[in-house]
């Protein structure tokens, strides 16, 4: 896993909470990082596993729900990094259909080594989609985050329902206003 993601997630960890947050979770967890990460590295996903499990496990929230609010959050600053993927979008279902042929191509070009999850996309109608995710890291939650962060970036739609599939694949259906 990419290390903007670590650095990211951590970044969200001192704003929402506070410095000795991170601290603590960094410290309680036996890291093979040590915690120190860059944005350009890459790290095994489990470690990330294991500081969210350690917020969760510090704050009471629950890991769906933390990894729903970093999707947001990280849609935020991705946006803000790269707003060349949202601008080039003509709205929110184009923007979401390009994420596999366009976005994951560019980011592909960047992080060579990066092992990006895989979305398919259905348009049912000029404003539904049915966005499938897939990963073997099972972050689904942090997907919908992300999606999330569109829909508010867009200012259109709403996800209609979020399915778990028996293939492991996640189901989102995402319905527009028509914008």
């Amino acid at each position: 896993m990419k290390g903007i993601i670590f650095t990211e997630f951590l970044t969200m960890v001192e704003k929402k909470f506070n410095m000795d947050m991170v601290d603590e979770i960094i410290e309680s967890e036996n890291l093979s990082s040590g915690g120190a990460y860059t944005a350009v590295g890459t790290y095994d996903h489990k470690e990330m596993n294991m500081l969210v499990g350690k917020l969760s496990e510090k704050t009471g929230i629950p890991l769906p729900d933390l990894l729903q609010a970093f999707g947001e959050y990280l849609f935020t600053t991705l946006a803000t990094s790269y707003p060349k993927f949202l601008q080039s979008a003509n709205g929110l279902i184009d923007f979401l259909m390009s994420i596999e042929n366009y976005i994951h191509i560019e980011v592909l070009k960047l992080y060579p080594d990066a092992e990006l999850p895989k979305f398919q996309s259905v348009l049912l109608d000029e404003n539904t989609l049915e966005l499938y995710y897939q990963s073997e890291r099972h972050y689904g939650d942090l997907a919908h985050g992300l999606i999330l962060g569109a829909i508010t970036y867009y200012q259109s739609g709403e996800i209609m329902s979020k399915e778990q599939l028996p293939d492991k694949r996640v189901k989102f259906t995402i319905r527009t206003n028509g914008k």
